[in-house]
């Protein structure tokens, strides 16, 4: 592969092109596109380090358990002494997953005595799952606590000043390599947003994964949740990412009327609409077709997949002057609806991201800050 740029690209080839219609005119035409489908014509010669890049990036994004079974078919079809390899790879990860969903299944149901408890974020990726266990709840906090340390013997990991503004909880379950991460009535970086957590714990459907049954958010919800982390706290977007959402969006089940009216009164439209059209655009790319969006979401983005660009392993979203913007947007909407003390929490964020960037030029990590 060489570097990370051309393993992303051959990623999202496997993820979103068509390795049977490689020459099809319909195929993007870039440099990058056209060498990832050199790479997957001749998917049998990857070197070892090709193979532990595309691992590292594939790990990174989510991905593993949806790209590289298609990355095995088609070498064992071009012949490859190599499967060996993915074979690996794969009941790596699988048992991770298996071991993971084996803790969160009682978590839950541990949780649910105190309140309702919907998982967010982590099961969206499957049947590849997220490093972190996401959950929400309405419970109260101490009582979060008191059954996360009498039932699982969990400690409480370090707090940062977000997470206590987030009113955010991340446990370390013995036995359980992954963090499990809370987060207590409140959504949000600053936990600002407290009005479409009420969708989120109505709306909630039950979903069946790994043989147990979870309460997941509606499609609606999930993209505003989804936004809400890449557009207005990470400012960078995985390939999971893009897959997640454009399933979503293909699978008819999002009542996009809804999704405005909830992303609107929380101040997120703009950059839930953005957020898509990037999703559309990144898919047309290696498609040559996007995603069919109504004109209520293509009218309201302020920018689309042209101005996002790859560095550090991640396809980042500008954060000035476009993501600023959409700060001032979900800062303004929340004063116009009255919610003073949300809008004083998001008023912190210029100030805590500036102590984080500083914390991570002296120190290398702004984990206390975040």
């Amino acid at each position: 592969m060489k570097n990370s740029a051309r393993s992303l690209n051959f990623l999202s080839q496997l993820l979103l092109g068509d390795s049977k219609n490689a020459d099809s005119k319909n195929a993007s035409d870039s440099a990058a596109n056209a060498a990832a489908r050199k790479d997957i014509s001749s998917a049998s010669n990857l070197s070892i380090d090709d193979f532990g890049d595309l691992w590292n990036l594939a790990n990174s994004h989510h991905v593993i358990m949806r790209t590289f079974p298609a990355l095995r078919a088609m070498m064992e079809a071009q012949g490859s002494d190599k499967l060996g390899w993915i074979d690996r790879a794969l009941a790596k990860e699988q048992a991770r997953i298996d071991h993971a969903i084996s803790f969160l299944a009682p978590i839950c149901d541990s949780l649910e005595e105190a309140g309702d408890v919907v998982v967010i974020k982590s099961l969206d990726h499957w049947p590849d799952l997220g490093n972190d266990l996401d959950l929400y709840t309405n419970a109260n906090a101490a009582d979060v606590v008191s059954i996360m340390k009498e039932g699982f013997k969990a400690e409480v990991d370090d707090r940062s000043w977000g997470d206590k503004l987030a009113n955010k909880w991340n446990f370390v379950v013995p036995g359980l390599p992954e963090l499990v991460e809370v987060h207590i009535s409140r959504l949000g970086q600053t936990g600002e947003q407290i009005a479409i957590t009420r969708s989120l714990t109505s709306r909630a459907g039950t979903v069946e994964y790994g043989g147990q049954t979870f309460r997941v958010p509606a499609a609606e919800d999930r993209m505003v949740i989804s936004t809400l982390q890449r557009m207005y706290r990470h400012f960078y977007v995985r390939l999971c990412d893009v897959v997640d959402n454009a399933k979503l969006m293909e699978s008819g089940l999002v009542d996009y009327a809804y999704l405005k009216s909830l992303a609107k009164s929380a101040g997120l439209w703009d950059g839930l609409a953005t957020y898509l059209v990037i999703v559309s655009e990144y898919v047309e790319s290696y498609r040559g077709r996007g995603i069919d969006l109504p004109p209520l979401v293509t009218e309201a983005a302020r920018f689309g997949n042209e101005l996002v660009y790859f560095k550090r392993n991640f396809l980042r979203i500008p954060i000035f002057p476009q993501s600023a913007k959409l700060y001032a947007s979900e800062w303004t909407r929340l004063l116009l609806n009255g919610e003073f003390a949300n809008t004083l929490r998001l008023s912190l964020l210029p100030g805590l991201a500036t102590a984080a960037a500083l914390e991570m030029k002296f120190t290398g990590s702004d984990k206390g800050i975040w």
